[in-house]
This record gives C-alpha cells, structure tokens and sequence, in this order.
C-alpha cells in the first residue's frame, strides 16, 4: 500500500515537472544568425517538435519584425527564450536589440549544437534547419542565460573607436610597417629606380603617423573610464604583461562573462602572451622573467599561485 501511494506521488510529481517544462517554461525559438538574415524556427511544443519557421532581416527593424510575428503566435516577449550561436560580431546587435525588448536570451557553444545535431540524427545542413535544431537543444537543454556586456565594455566590442577594433587595426598596420622596412631593406642591396624608394619612405611615415594616430586613440578611450584603465593599470603589473599585452587582455576581460579569476586565466593561454612578447621586439624567446611567470604551471611539482 505504501509503495504504490509513493509511486502514485511519484508519477504526480514527473507528471507536474514535464508541464513545467513543456508549458510554464518560454516559449523557445532557434535563430540561426547569418549577415543579412535571421532564420527563426518557433519552437511550440518540445514533445511534438511542432514549430514555425520565419526570416528577417539582421537589423534592429528585423528584430522588431520577429517579435511582432512572434505576438501573432500567441508568444510575448517575456515568454521567449532565444537560442543563437556566437558567429563573430553578426548576432550581437540581434542578441542586444532582444535583451532590450524583454527576451531571455541565450548565446551557445556552435560545436555543442552540432554535436547536438548529431544525436537527433539530422544531417541535413540549411539555415531553416540549423534554427530548428538551436530551438530544440533550447528547449531541452535550457542554456544559461547570456549576460550583455556593462555599457562601457560595448563600446569595446561596438562603437567606431572600440579598444577591440582599434587593437585589431593597429596590429595590421604594425605589420604593414614592418613589411615596408622589410622592403627598404632589401632595397638598400639592390639597384632599383629612386622613386621606389621614396615611395617606400612615404609610406613607412604615414604608418608611423597612423600607428601613434592609432595608439592615442586606444589609450584615450581606455582613460575615459576609470573601470577599463584601472583593469589594465591591474593587467601591466603582472611580469612580462606590458601595455600592448595588456589592451588586449582587457579587451578579452571585458568581452566575456567571467565570473572567476580562475576562468579568466584559463582562457587567456600562455601562447597568446609568449607569441606577444616575441612581437614585441625579442622574435627568439621572451625574457626569463617572462617564462618564469608564464610556465610555471607546466612544472610537475609547481603550481602558478592563485589568481585573485
């Protein structure tokens, strides 16, 4: 008697626990994010895989697009939780535009999906089917939801004069200067017209100019906010971190959700900083100050101390 009353109990509560899942949790839709589209499956009920499919435009105006569409559905807001890949910069003024508009939000691992994918036995490649299997693993798995950034670390990632960018640009033309003094060199062994010459000396002054341009831009916007340059006031203390290591170490700081030092850590590897620090004037090896620090986990009996 007393086994099937908790059997009973038992089946009461799996019953109650699958109408929280299939009804009292968002509705979710899968959004596959690509540069001129987004391709939405609405997924409606998790058990019967019953959906609806819709494309918009990647843009704020699309965004608006698939929310109305998605109220016509029966679906508010509120009740959405999004599921969308990290591709680069194309989701994150979709995701953004989502947040504000109430949306639950959730940006996965592309290689968990596919993976994911794989286990449903769906081989099939397209954008409508992508969105439906993001709905699905959605809807199944509930991923976490994503944290946006603060507003001054957007702008890292956003705005015309973002550190990120900004970074990005200066290594490019750092590498344009170095080949240009690379040419001039060669120059100097050989015999070529003088106009070469000075056309290779042209250049190699305005990617100088355009390099300090570039520098003083970076540090302006990292001085306009007392967060950013006390972070990387932090990052330039550590060995063999100068500041060229350091802009872009708090460009990563502040581009993911870390909720540890412990996590920061291990996403930063030790290549990054050494491939840094031949980059910065030393192309054999760094400094033994700087493979004292960075290598110190790899010892069998050492241990890097706790970051805090």
């Amino acid at each position: 008697m007393h086994k099937a009353s908790g059997l009973s109990w038992f089946v009461k509560l799996s019953f109650i626990g699958l109408i929280y899942v299939f009804h009292l949790c968002p509705a979710g839709i899968g959004i596959d994010v690509s540069k001129a589209k987004l391709d939405c499956s609405l997924l409606l009920d998790v058990a019967s895989g019953k959906r609806k499919s819709k494309s918009v435009a990647n843009s704020k105006s699309g965004v608006i697009d698939l929310l109305a569409w998605c109220t016509k559905q029966t679906v508010v807001a509120t009740g959405l939780h999004a599921i969308m890949e990290g591709t680069g910069s194309y989701h994150e003024q979709a995701a953004l535009a989502l947040l504000d508009a109430d949306v639950t939000v959730s940006i996965v691992n592309p290689a968990q999906v596919k993976d994911f994918g794989r286990s449903l036995g769906i081989r099939t490649k397209t954008d409508n089917i992508d969105s439906l299997i993001l709905a699905k693993y959605g809807g199944l798995l509930n991923p976490k939801p994503w944290l946006p950034p603060a507003p001054e670390a957007r702008e890292l990632s956003r705005c015309p004069l973002r550190v990120q960018a900004l970074l990005s640009r200066r290594d490019a033309v750092a590498q344009d200067l170095q080949r240009e003094r690379n040419r001039l060199e060669k120059t100097e062994s050989t015999e070529l017209p003088p106009l070469i010459q000075e056309s290779i000396l042209d250049t190699i002054v305005f990617l100088e100019q355009q390099l300090a341009k570039l520098q003083l831009n970076i540090d302006q916007h990292i001085d306009n906010y007392p967060r950013l340059k006390e972070d990387r006031d932090l990052l330039t203390s550590i060995p063999a971190v100068g500041v060229q290591v350091g802009n872009h170490m708090l460009a990563v700081l502040h581009n993911h959700p870390f909720h540890s030092a412990e996590q920061f850590a291990a996403l930063v590897p030790i290549g990054y900083i050494l491939a840094w620090c031949r980059w910065n004037g030393n192309p054999a090896r760094p400094s033994r100050a700087a493979r004292g620090y960075l290598l110190c986990p790899v010892g069998k009996n050492r241990t890097r101390p706790h970051p805090r």
